[in-house]
């Protein structure tokens, strides 16, 4: 039986350890001048505080021009009566649907995060087998810590949808799922019914954010998969993302945003990350593309994929090597830090907003930079290199 989960890697390179007291790093305030002082935050809890911002002690040679706090963050819904300097990342009064939000240790959650800091409502679509455990964990409190805004409330989820991507209508739902325990209760979960639930329910949207991959076959070699799990791969990862977005598309507004997420095996052998998901990535992102055309072309709806590394959420460990392949990215990635899950969900607030209105079609790297890696600098090939230590 297909899902919706993921065996994904499409998250941030680095060791994204996702608990509720592990410090993260700010939002990445984008200063064209001046000094900042920043405070401390709570790793998916609260957003950074910029304390104070300077203008420049010394001039330039070359300009004698001062910036004077130019400082872009993002905000919440609380901070509206507050004069905002510079380029805020500012979504109130926008509406955003997040499909493939099952816990607070992925990519969705951390997206939904950045959206609810800069303003946004949050909807969420979340895996009927998961759907009972996580409302559950939402209503005792479990996630309320990673739930902590910059100003100290949670971060409140609208409404929570059941959702399996995987069948477009009613129709499509075989006889054995139907009759399947796990979806014994749920109703109107298919992409048809969803979309029909949130016009009723709120009548249009701003922002599709696509957070969904599954590869029931991924340990396996792609010569080895299955014509079956291929299938599967290519459905639950690619299509479903067609499937959303055209049926989000006649409720979304005008000027809207739509994003994925998309990982580097989608042009770069990664071995182990089999079963047709590189395949699936691949269209993902040729998808990406082609969707853009059609969706701003129609309703000016821009459309990008976030090709991030690997994150060791519980999905991504169903692939065996996720540790690995954090370390490898930590080791030979240009900028080397820890790439936190809250970098990615800053990236989508980014191109959800104004900020990004000339952005589409775009595949964005979040990963430290290892995209643009030829070789690894921990290969053994390079300890006979007379190479600077720093380099190696």
């Amino acid at each position: 039986m297909a899902t919706t989960t993921v065996s994904n890697i499409s998250m941030a390179m680095s060791r994204p350890r996702i608990s509720s007291s592990q410090k993260f790093s700010n939002l990445g305030p984008a200063v064209l001048g001046g000094r900042i002082k920043v405070g401390s935050c709570d790793k998916l809890g609260s957003v950074c505080h910029v304390a104070s911002v300077k203008p420049f002690q010394k001039a330039s040679t070359s300009c004698s021009l001062k910036f004077d706090k130019i400082v872009t963050k993002a905000m919440s819904e609380s901070s509206s009566d507050k004069q905002v300097t510079g380029l805020p990342i500012d979504l109130r009064g926008k509406r955003a649907f997040i499909a493939g939000v099952a816990d607070d240790n992925g990519y969705g959650w951390a997206i939904a995060k950045s959206l609810a800091e800069a303003g946004a409502e949050i909807l969420v679509g979340t895996w009927v087998p998961a759907l009972n455990i996580f409302e559950s964990s939402l209503r005792r409190g479990k996630f309320d810590e990673s739930r902590k805004l910059q100003d100290g409330s949670l971060m409140k989820i609208t409404k929570v949808y059941p959702l399996d991507a995987v069948y477009d209508s009613p129709e499509d739902v075989p006889e054995d799922v139907k009759a399947n325990k796990r979806y014994a209760g749920a109703s109107n979960w298919t992409v048809q019914e969803v979309v029909e639930s949130v016009k009723n329910d709120f009548g249009t949207i701003d922002i599709l954010v696509h957070s969904l991959a599954n590869g029931p076959e991924v340990s396996k070699l792609l010569s080895e998969t299955s014509r079956k799990g291929y299938l599967a791969a290519i459905s639950a990862s690619s299509y479903s993302y067609i499937s959303l977005l055209k049926h989000f598309l006649p409720i979304m507004n005008q000027g809207g945003s739509s994003l994925s997420l998309t990982y580097i095996a989608s042009e770069r052998i990664i071995p182990g990350y089999g079963g047709g998901m590189s395949s699936a990535k691949a269209a993902l992102e040729s998808d990406t593309r082609v969707l853009a055309f059609e969706a701003g072309r129609k309703k000016r709806i821009r459309v990008n994929t976030i090709s991030a590394g690997p994150l060791g959420s519980r999905a991504a460990k169903a692939i065996g090597f996720i540790d690995m392949m954090i370390d490898y990215s930590f080791t030979n990635a240009p900028l080397q830090k820890e790439l936190h899950a809250e970098e990615v969900g800053n990236t989508a607030a980014f191109l959800a907003s104004p900020l990004a209105s000339a952005i589409t079609g775009s595949v964005i790297y979040v990963d430290n930079g290892l995209n643009a890696m030829g070789v690894g600098v921990d290969s053994p090939v390079f300890k006979d290199l007379d190479l600077p230590k720093d380099q190696l």
